[in-house]
Order: structure tokens, then sequence, then C-alpha cells
């Protein structure tokens, strides 16, 4: 999938706002794929991944780039419950 392929590459500004693009354009074309479709499910979700994850510190991202965790921060507002 090139979301997750986008997700990966984010390591500065550049390849973020081209996730989020990507991001954007997923909802648009692939809405069924979104458990939280709102955008108060969304943020909702997206802070329960930060907040539960440390920012995904406890997957192992506490040496990545900001962006790249901004970018899953985002990225799991889409899906996680």
């Amino acid at each position: 999938m090139e979301l997750d392929r986008l997700l990966d590459a984010v390591t500065d500004e550049a390849t973020f706002l081209a996730f989020v693009d990507a991001l954007r354009s997923d909802l648009r074309t692939d809405e069924g794929s979104w458990v939280n479709g709102s955008i108060e499910e969304f943020l909702e979700a997206a802070l329960a991944w930060g907040g539960t994850t440390n920012m995904g510190a406890s997957q192992g991202l506490a040496n990545t780039s900001p962006w790249r965790r901004c970018a899953e921060f985002l990225y799991c507002g889409k899906m996680y419950e």
C-alpha cells in the first residue's frame, strides 16, 4: 500500500507533507477503510494512540524523527480503537 510506504519514508517536512497529502487522498478514495471517519473520532483515536504509546516510544519510535512520530500519530487516527 502506498500509504504505508510513504509513512515509512517520513523523515522531514517534505516527506511529512507528502504523507499527509496521501492520507487525505486515502480518505477520499477508500473511506470504508477508515475506522474513525469523523474529525472528532479521528482526533480522539490519534490522542489515544499518542497517550497509550508515549507518541510511539513504546513501539520503538523513540529515536525516530519527530516528523515520523507525527505522521504515525495521524495514521493511527485513521484506525486506532
